[in-house]
């Protein structure tokens, strides 16, 4: 046995669970929030228990220092070096890493490489590896990259029409993101619904806040629908997704924006922050549009058309789909936004959906086809994190 911790650092934030494995018990989890400001949040899961502080958290290495303060404070663990291994979360590992890999002096120099492609997440990723790095410096540590699963896709699938020297020179292609997550729910699906049978055609449909589709066969990413960076794709809570490309050059000309400003604007004010002009938060858009709100309801509707336009698209790449999974913040938790996009797919796909388990199923495991649908629904929880946690401990048994 062997305690693993699970680390997502983001900018202002850390999110951390640890485990018992090869069990896969969670033993604690918790957030660090607010990084930098003077009321940041820090918080510890366990037992049952939960205990909240409200303080000043100056940066990464503080909240750091809080969790592990935690972790005996509430005899969590007696001495640190009961830690043998720590996985961070890393967005970006472009054409370098197919797999996760030992966080050494390599790995960091291509994590900083790419910064350029992940500008938001790799700097606190670094900061979030060094701070736990001092704290435990005994424990084995690795990265694992959202990237990585989707190696596996072709050059048709991964290439952009661009002048191919510019492909070769600036490493500019599709990319992906949520690896780790529709990594998950490949072997998941595999296992529960497929009888262990690889071969199955799987759509993977990771829908929160940021949104992302997989094809998956024979367990492997075949194509993926976010591109270069997270912001293409579908349209989430505040990126526009795929968008024709002269649209920034048009806006740049209409606004006298700069490129920059209007990079900025296409991740962080678009998508249904953008089109509702009410939030970017899909209940909050959703409480308003049963209320009659126009641009709320067009919101949700022109979501769902994207997805389902790249599950159709994915159906023909795939010669056919066996299993659709719903999963993520909204994927698993909003029963009306699945079935907003299940209304413009059924028809096309022979889907036969029981309504009545779509809309009690909020949060965990479960079909929502019936048995004569000609494809199986599923909602399935992710759980990026034991994936690391799994990682963790192939690499403390030299299996990584």
């Amino acid at each position: 046995m062997a305690k693993c911790m699970a680390v997502n650092a983001g900018s202002s934030s850390i999110k951390y669970k640890l485990y018992e494995m090869p069990e896969e018990k969670v033993i604690c989890s918790g957030l660090v929030e607010r990084i930098g400001h003077e009321d940041a949040h820090f918080n510890i899961k366990f037992d049952g228990q939960r205990h909240d502080d409200y303080l000043p958290i100056e940066n990464h290495a503080v909240g750091v220092k809080l969790i592990l303060d935690a972790l005996k404070k509430f005899h969590i663990v007696e001495d640190f070096d009961e830690i043998k291994a720590v996985g961070h979360r890393v967005v970006q590992g472009g054409k370098y890493f197919a797999k996760s890999a030992y966080f050494n002096e390599d790995t960091e120099a291509k994590i900083k490489s790419l910064i350029p492609l992940d500008p938001l997440h790799a700097p606190a990723h670094l900061v979030g590896f060094h701070a736990f790095h001092d704290a435990l410096p005994n424990a084995v540590t690795i990265a694992v990259f959202d990237t990585a699963y989707h190696q596996t896709m072709q050059e048709e699938d991964y290439l952009f029409p661009i002048p191919y020297e510019m492909t070769e020179k600036y490493d500019c292609r599709r990319y992906g993101a949520h690896g780790t997550s529709h990594h998950y729910l490949a072997d998941k699906t595999i296992h529960d619904y497929a009888n262990g049978d690889a071969s199955k055609r799987i759509i993977t449909c990771h829908l929160g806040s940021g949104a992302s589709l997989c094809a998956i066969k024979d367990g492997k990413c075949v194509a993926t629908s976010m591109g270069l960076t997270p912001l293409g794709g579908v349209m989430m809570g505040t990126r526009s997704g795929d968008l024709d490309p002269s649209v920034v050059y048009y806006l740049c000309q209409c606004t006298g924006k700069n490129v920059e400003e209007m990079y900025d604007i296409l991740n962080k004010k678009s998508g249904f922050l953008g089109v509702s002009g009410i939030s970017n938060d899909t209940r909050d858009v959703l409480a308003a549009a049963k209320k009659g709100d126009r641009r709320a309801i067009t919101a949700i509707h022109l979501w769902a058309r994207r997805v389902a336009d790249y599950i159709g698209s994915y159906v023909i790449r795939l010669g056919g789909v066996d299993i659709i999974v719903f999963s993520a913040g909204v994927g698993e938790n909003a029963p009306d936004y699945r079935k907003f996009v299940l209304e413009d797919i059924q028809e096309a796909l022979g889907l036969s959906i029981d309504w009545d388990m779509n809309e009690k199923l909020s949060g965990v495991q479960g079909v929502i086809s019936k048995p004569d649908s000609k494809v199986q629904v599923v909602v399935i929880p992710t759980d990026e994190e034991v994936m690391i946690a799994r990682d963790c401990y192939r690499a403390l048994k030299g299996e990584l």
